[in-house]
């Protein structure tokens, strides 16, 4: 009898939710800041920009800001201004069974 060789199934997944970004930031004179890795904007206008990125959402705050480049499939973000903070908050991600949201 042939020997029969079984191998997981695999199934095909996005491949931008499968693997998680990296992230940078990088920032010149408090005046330009290029942001990569992020997921999407939030909001943005001329004192604060909050921007989604895989570690927590970002936010910006400063004065005259604005987005100078922006590119959706690579997750790159230029702001231009006086940047006076960069903030991160968690990604708080609901669910779980009523006991796991009761004890955390």
């Amino acid at each position: 009898m042939p020997e029969t060789r079984t191998e997981p199934v695999r199934t095909k997944t996005n491949s931008v939710e499968a693997q998680p970004r990296s992230h940078s930031l990088a920032l010149k004179d408090r005046r330009h800041l290029a942001v990569t890795g992020v997921i999407r904007v939030i909001s943005c206008d001329e004192t604060a920009a909050v921007l989604e990125t895989p570690l927590g959402n970002l936010t910006i705050g400063g004065q005259e800001l604005s987005v100078s480049e922006l590119s959706v499939q690579s997750g790159q973000v230029q702001l231009s201004g006086k940047i006076e903070y960069m903030q991160y908050a968690e990604n708080k991600q609901s669910g779980g069974s009523l006991l796991n949201r009761l004890f955390r």
